[in-house]
């Protein structure tokens, strides 16, 4: 098979991100909601994102900075409170959810600005957001810069799915009833989930 060589270690940045984003797809995409100091609740979109393990449950995120390198609103509040609920979106959500990745000064609520209805977690400060059909409470358990690249990783406490998504006996996930959304590719490409096809899985 013919293959074009393009060599992203020796283009970083915004070369390697046009590249690698439209290929590494679908992608989940997580809301994120974080709390400041004065409780200004601000939620964020991350489509470089995703679970990494069970044994503790964990997820893995990547918050930036601005463009004069100082943490945007969610690095900042994970920095200093440690807390996160994690929302996965579905396609009434999208418009919303897209809203949310719009540049706001510090202070300004994006949850306020979009009008989403919230209600309190159990675990940690940080809110639900009401209208999604998953939320996922975390505490960061570690932040490591690679680079520019600012990766956190947090723990997966407790889960809130629409009751009809997930079975509370066998934990299983019913698809007829939950189609998040994905990311395709930048800055404006998305997918959905309800297209899904079956191939049994190697038992031998």
């Amino acid at each position: 098979m013919d293959a074009v060589r393009f060599d992203v270690a020796a283009h970083p940045g915004a070369q390697a991100y046009k590249l690698l984003a439209g290929l590494v797809v679908p992608r989940p995409i997580a809301l994120v909601t974080t709390v400041d100091a004065q409780g200004v609740v601000n939620a964020a979109p991350f489509s470089f994102f995703n679970v990494m393990g069970t044994e503790p449950p964990l997820a893995v995120l990547a918050p930036g900075d601005r463009d004069d390198g100082t943490p945007k609103d969610t690095a900042a509040n994970l920095l200093a409170n440690g807390e996160c609920v994690i929302h996965l979106c579905d396609e009434p959500l999208a418009d919303q959810m897209v809203a949310c990745a719009r540049a706001l000064p510090p202070g300004v609520s994006e949850v306020v600005r979009e009008r989403m209805a919230t209600r309190p977690a159990e675990r940690v400060r940080p809110p639900i957001l009401s209208a999604c059909p998953v939320a996922l409470e975390c505490r960061v358990l570690d932040v490591r810069m690679y680079g520019e690249n600012r990766v956190v990783v947090v723990e997966i406490l407790l889960a809130h799915v629409r009751a009809g998504i997930a079975d509370p006996e066998t934990w299983r996930v019913d698809y007829a009833a939950y189609a998040p959304i994905g990311r395709m590719n930048s800055p404006d490409g998305y997918v959905r989930t309800r297209d899904i096809f079956r191939k049994d899985f190697p038992r031998a």
